[in-house]
């Protein structure tokens, strides 16, 4: 009976957002109504886009099931750093001036962007390439915390029934993006908004409830021992403080310097809408992300790693010695909640991670079509260009869903590797470019080179496996530099650094062209 509830819920749900793909298929009829929604998308709208983007199965499996067990309900201060510097103060900031000076350029795209405010064609195809390549492991995670769901829902545990998850999955999400682009996803974003906001507070709810109430919960979190101490898991800060703020840092800063989450605000209808956007964008992410780190605090109480107990799940350990965590969220839900409630779970996570998906295919389809192959191609017509993008979403499905039939990372290290090296590498000229005449094009390139290249070297020292001893060693530092979180954290914070330190012994060339390029603000 439950089963045949859940999936009448999941028929009705991609019914929905089919229909939406074929109503909104009429409107995307040239480059900058697919891409931007033709730039009128009001703040209600385009404020559940970016939560949504922001939010997936990564954060509601991955995430929340790594942080919660490794730090507690101290995890919850990451959902409380995503609210306030991933949404509230990155629209504060960028949303307007972003707008303002993509609209002015004709931007449709973040290489676009570099191109245009620099005058450089090189820094455009280097983006390009970037922006594809790193897309594609954040879209792996978000299949497999969807995989692992349908697994825990359906009790499927097969590999084949794993593979046919995510191409049905990616079948869905390519059919409803290549029909209606921006506007599809956007309207379809804010349905699944509203569905992810009460399925949280569900969820929640249930697995604290099962406990005996939020005061017996923390108080059992309390007797757990960590690193021979109690009273830790419950705790403000949690066990580790430090490593718990590089989390933070990634999860939030990340946001800057995302092609998929900035160009929200390109499309956002004016600038008058941008603070509306902010407030209903903060709000989102504080229910969605501190509820999903809240419910991973709580782990702990479900799950057990040696097995010891049998009134909580038995955790794997994995090849590499550490613990399944993947699997946690699944194994809470799956305790905690009643039945009827597993089909609006499913619902749920399907939701934040069809809209994530949606947001990267599009982001990499219109980067490729926009910034490397238009240009190859003289007196391309706008409904060519359309079609184009249209290939080239199911093109970057498949190789993601390739990517993730290969289940030899977590979720959390694949959408770190991804974030740590697209924010890495665009977040301190994105922003700096946006304010300052000053900021040169060796410093954009120098941030390109020094996120990137940090972000491989950490994935052949300590991603792949290869030196065990160094990873150890790396990773018994006070801040644990093994960790690819950590790593990515630094990547973002050295570009802040960079820019502004480059520029500073080196020359803008053409002083003119960037005057006339910072003419929009005045207007």
């Amino acid at each position: 009976m439950t089963t045949a509830i859940t999936i009448g819920m999941i028929i009705i749900y991609v019914a929905i957002m089919m229909g939406i793909g074929v109503y909104t298929s009429k409107q995307a009829k040239s480059v900058n109504d697919f891409v931007l929604g033709g730039r009128n998308v009001g703040s209600w709208l385009t404020a559940f886009a970016y939560g949504t983007s922001y939010f997936s199965a990564v954060v509601f499996i991955g995430y929340a099931g790594q942080f919660g067990w490794s730090y507690g309900v101290s995890a919850a201060w990451v959902g409380v750093g995503n609210a306030l510097l991933g949404s509230a103060l990155a629209w504060v900031v960028l949303g307007k001036r972003t707008r303002i000076m993509t609209q002015s350029l004709g931007a449709k795209t973040m290489p676009e962007y570099f191109e245009l405010r620099w005058n450089s064609k090189g820094l455009k195809i280097a983006a390009a390439i970037i922006v594809f390549v790193f897309l594609i492991p954040y879209t792996a995670s978000v299949y497999n915390g969807l995989s692992r769901l349908f697994n825990m829902a359906f009790q499927i545990e097969s590999e084949g029934a794993y593979k046919l998850i995510i191409v049905v999955m990616a079948m869905l999400t390519a059919i409803y993006v290549i029909l209606g682009g921006y506007a599809a996803t956007a309207i379809n974003d804010f349905i699944q908004g509203i569905v992810m906001l009460l399925g949280i507070a569900a969820v929640v709810y249930c697995a604290i409830h099962y406990q005996g109430g939020l005061s017996n919960a923390l108080a059992e979190l309390g007797k757990i021992e960590v690193n021979g101490k109690t009273n830790t898991l419950n705790s403000i800060f949690g066990p580790d403080p430090l490593n718990l703020f590089g989390v933070v840092i990634l999860t939030s800063l990340g946001t800057w310097g995302l092609p998929q989450m900035v160009h929200k605000f390109y499309a956002i209808k004016s600038e008058k809408e941008i603070g509306k956007g902010a407030v209903i964008s903060t709000f989102f992410a504080l229910i969605v992300a501190g509820g999903s780190y809240l419910l991973g605090g709580f782990d702990r109480l479900f799950c057990t790693l040696d097995g010891s107990d049998s009134g909580k799940a038995a955790i794997a350990t994995l090849s590499n010695g550490k613990p399944e965590y993947d699997a946690m969220i699944p194994a809470t839900l799956q305790a905690a909640l009643p039945d009827l409630l597993i089909g609006l779970v499913v619902v749920l996570v399907l939701s934040a991670s069809m809209s994530t998906l949606s947001s990267l295919v599009l982001t990499s389809s219109s980067t490729l079509t926009i910034d490397l192959i238009r240009p190859k191609m003289k007196k391309t017509s706008e409904k060519k260009e359309v079609v184009i993008m249209r290939v080239l979403i199911a093109v970057f499905l498949l190789i993601s869903v390739f990517i993730a039939f290969h289940k030899n990372a977590s979720i959390s290290t694949l959408m770190s590797y991804s974030w740590g090296a697209l924010a890495g590498a665009f977040l301190g000229p994105f922003m700096y470019g946006l304010f300052s005449k000053k900021v040169t094009k060796a410093a954009v390139g120098t941030s390109f080179v020094l996120g990137i290249g940090l972000t491989l070297l950490h994935m052949f020292l300590f991603g792949f496996g290869w030196f065990p001893e160094l990873t150890k060693a790396a990773a018994s530092l006070p801040l644990n530099m093994a960790s690819p979180i950590n790593a990515g954290a630094i990547c973002m914070i050295l570009s802040l650094i960079i820019v502004p330190l480059v520029s500073a012994f080196t020359k803008v060339k053409d002083t003119a062209y960037v005057d006339q390029v910072f003419e929009c603000y005045q207007k």
